[in-house]
């Protein structure tokens, strides 16, 4: 100690004592303040820059969020309206149909990879949801429904969703449909993956989040950034909350402040030239990285030259890449808006975009809007699956692109597609005929051989539409009308189809309204039993007395329900009408009903029929359904399966419009049908055609060998009654004996033998 005390002593006599050694300390002092405020400096530059990288990254990843959460949204909207649309889940969602609905359901969870797809009542009733809802989430949900909610973070219980809804009209709103997928922690570790730095995002309840840039978590000094997202119900507010530790950060920089103490220990002997080219090094590679974080931050692509490996290097390499990463993610997220998913082809948002420039630029050629769409391609899902269906689809997109060369294909969703057409080498109706020419060529599809048909819907740029709205809308009212005249043809665009459309649009909601204010009726037509001379049994025939229009014609009113889904409740009031009306008449008396093809395939039909039964108390055998030969087009098997199904209930079932058909002698032999009506084309001919005559012989022939009963429609004179007669038919309707009569007249009818006596003579 007393050594240590007197070398001490002796070293402040140096100091006193020698100008040289004061001047060297004062030098050395001063250049080791200059190297500590260096170092200091640079420490705070570090801190400042990483701030800054930090909150840019997190504006950047809370803007790519949002957009990922609005691609999400849109894809769930398109994807929910598309089955929202769909004929069967609105007849299903209608009806209660709960497990039409939780399949329709599960086929879209499966198919879009979905966590939660489920149906909301208005009543507040839950279909298809998969786990628990407590009546409290159940009914904010249907209320945030109500209001008009569709898209935005949705927390039902502990759980978040992207959630979007889709309004479910049949025609009012009977529900929605909601498609989410859950925000675990494995979404959110995806969505932090999209950032440069892990940013730690998490949802919080917006209510719960205090305000503040920075907090000590742990002993650590973190950074935070709460950002209000969208949220699916207005009273739950949501908080994307993005949390970055600085003090792990800014440890990663410590090799390199070391680095500069001792740099500027060792400047202590260095000249002061040398000290200021050295701090010079030092930040000017930091200016740099900050003027490049400036203007990537203002949106402009910027790179640092990287001329160094150590850190500085390497925080310029790195700075590059995020930049890199973050133009090649913003370049995916606008193909992925603009384009669809599945073909690459253009969507309807950069169509609409084309078309608005087209028409506000002109052209020299004309432009025509192409709108097709594939003939039975939901018979391809429905037989052959959903991937060979898309198969099918991307294959059709790479003829439409061969097709179209440089101009604009776009998929509008499922099997529609559109494309913008000039004249410029061909006419529009030669590049219309020579489109559905190429679609229909045979192709093999995952094994599958498949020949596609099309129509097509043609509407001009400019005289069919002042923008692309109802460019687009006349378009596919060309579609509508080739598709009606014909599958695999094409029309173009005229003034009437609008007019048309109108007065269908307004003829559907004069329907809704016939359906409730009770504006439809029945009359009843007699079936006369040629052996018994007497009545066997009246057909129920549908009448609308519309308050303005009078009586509409069955003609006009029965495609537009059977094209809408209201033949569904038609058809079943009138099942129930007929039952309630047959039900007082003699038990030799049978009501015969139409079945429509629609309702015949619907899966209520049999449940309607036994609940008329059950309500009327009328006998089953007493209930006549009349089906055509249409329904064994599609799905004969199906066909038959329901039929027997029928059978069992103990109906009688009758082959209306027996002989129009193609395979009539097949399907007899399939099914045991009670009786089957010979077509009125036949009546008609009987005078003046012996060849009429003969296929009469030989329809009752063949039906009294099958054990089959016969009935001719649209018998008018007595003359045609003697032929039929003559030639074994057993049961005769026209108007030879009667029109169509009301309620009360039937009473008259089979109280009177004035029929009887006439049909005898």
């Amino acid at each position: 100690m007393r050594r240590a005390i007197t070398l001490l002593r002796r070293g402040q006599a140096v100091v006193r004592g020698s100008l040289t050694t004061k001047l060297t300390l004062f030098y050395a002092g001063l250049f080791a303040l200059a190297a500590a405020l260096i170092l200091l400096g640079a420490k705070i530059g570090i801190t400042a820059y990483a701030e800054r990288m930090v909150a840019s990254e997190m504006d950047a990843g809370a803007q790519v969020f949002d957009r990922v959460a609005t691609m999400r949204y849109a894809q769930l909207r398109d994807a929910g309206r598309v089955l929202a649309a769909d004929f069967g889940f609105r007849s299903a969602a209608a009806t209660s149909d709960a497990p039409t609905l939780a399949s329709a359901l599960d086929s879209l969870k499966g198919r879009l990879k979905l966590d939660q797809a489920f149906f909301v009542g208005t009543d507040g009733s839950v279909t298809g949801f998969a786990g628990a809802l407590s009546a409290t989430d159940a009914e904010a949900l249907r209320a945030a429904l109500d209001r008009g909610a569709d898209a935005g973070v949705l927390r039902l219980g502990d759980a978040r969703f992207n959630a979007a809804a889709a309004r479910v009209d049949a025609p009012v709103t009977i529900g929605w449909l909601v498609l989410a997928n859950r925000l675990d922690h494995g979404e959110m570790a995806a969505l932090s993956k999209l950032s440069a730095i892990d940013l730690a995002p998490r949802i919080v309840d917006g209510r719960t989040v205090r305000p503040g840039d920075e907090a000590i978590v742990d002993g650590q000094r973190t950074l935070n950034r709460a950002v209000r997202i969208a949220s699916f119900r207005a009273d739950d507010p949501q908080t994307l909350l993005l949390t970055y530790s600085m003090t792990r950060a800014l440890a990663d920089y410590m090799p390199m402040l070391w680095l500069l103490l001792a740099c500027g220990i060792v400047g202590v002997g260095l000249a002061a030239a040398g000290s200021w080219l050295l701090a010079r090094r030092l930040t000017l590679p930091i200016r740099a990285l900050d003027a490049a974080a400036r203007k990537v931050a203002e949106g402009n692509y910027a790179q640092v030259p990287v001329e160094t490996r150590d850190e500085l290097g390497n925080l310029a390499a790195t700075f590059n890449r995020m930049v890199d990463d973050i133009g090649e993610r913003e370049r995916q997220i606008t193909h992925m808006a603009l384009h669809d998913a599945l073909t690459g082809l253009a969507n309807r948002t950069l169509l609409d975009d084309h078309l608005a420039r087209a028409l506000a630029q002109g052209s020299e050629r004309r432009q025509a809007l192409f709108c097709l769409d594939l003939d039975n391609f939901k018979a391809v899902n429905d037989t052959l699956g959903h991937p060979t269906g898309d198969a099918l689809l991307c294959v059709i997109a790479e003829r439409l692109r061969g097709f179209a060369g440089d101009g604009l294909v776009a998929r509008l969703g499922g099997d529609e597609f559109a494309m913008l057409v000039d004249d410029a080498h061909r006419s529009f109706n030669r590049s219309a005929a020579e489109l559905v020419q190429l679609v229909a060529r045979p192709c093999t599809v995952n094994g599958h051989r498949i020949v596609p048909g099309t129509s097509v819907g043609i509407a001009i740029l400019g005289a069919d539409g002042p923008d692309p709205v109802e460019l687009s809308k006349n378009a596919d009212l060309a579609l509508y009308r080739a598709k009606q005249e014909g599958r695999g043809g094409f029309r173009f665009f005229e003034p009437r189809m609008d007019a048309e459309a109108q007065k269908r649009r307004q003829m559907e909601l004069d329907l809704h309204d016939a359906i409730r204010l009770g504006q439809l009726s029945l009359m009843f037509q007699p079936l006369f039993d040629l052996s018994a001379g007497r009545i066997s049994a009246f057909e129920a025939l549908l009448r609308w007395h519309h308050p303005v229009r009078g009586l509409v014609s069955p003609v006009d009113f029965i495609p537009l329900a059977e094209d809408t889904g209201l033949i569904i409740p038609i058809g079943e009031w009138v099942i129930r009408e007929a039952c309630r009306v047959a039900r007082t008449w003699p038990q030799h008396v049978r009501i015969a009903v139409n079945v429509s093809p629609v309702q015949f395939g619907h899966v209520g039909l049999k449940s309607v029929i036994l609940q008329a039964l059950a309500e009327t108390g009328l006998a089953p055998n007493r209930l006549e359904l009349e089906i055509t030969e249409s329904l064994f087009i599609e799905n004969p098997e199906a066909t038959l399966a329901s039929l027997h199904s029928l059978r069992a209930l103990g109906v009688r079932v009758a082959l209306d419009d027996f002989g129009t058909g193609y395979s009539s002698l097949s399907y007899l032999r399939s099914f045991p049908f009670d009786k089957i009506k010979i077509d009125r084309s036949f009546i008609i001919d009987l005078l003046n055609s012996k060849g009429a005559t003969a296929i009469i012989k030989s329809i009752t022939t063949l039906a009294e060998a099958l054990g089959m009963e016969t009935t001719a429609e649209g018998v008018e004179s007595a003359g045609q009654l003697d032929i039929l007669r003559q030639q074994g038919c057993s049961h005769i309707q026209g108007y030879y004996f009667s029109r169509p009569i009301v309620e009360t007249a039937v009473t008259e009818m089979l109280a009177s033998d004035d029929l009887a006596l006439r049909a005898a003579g």
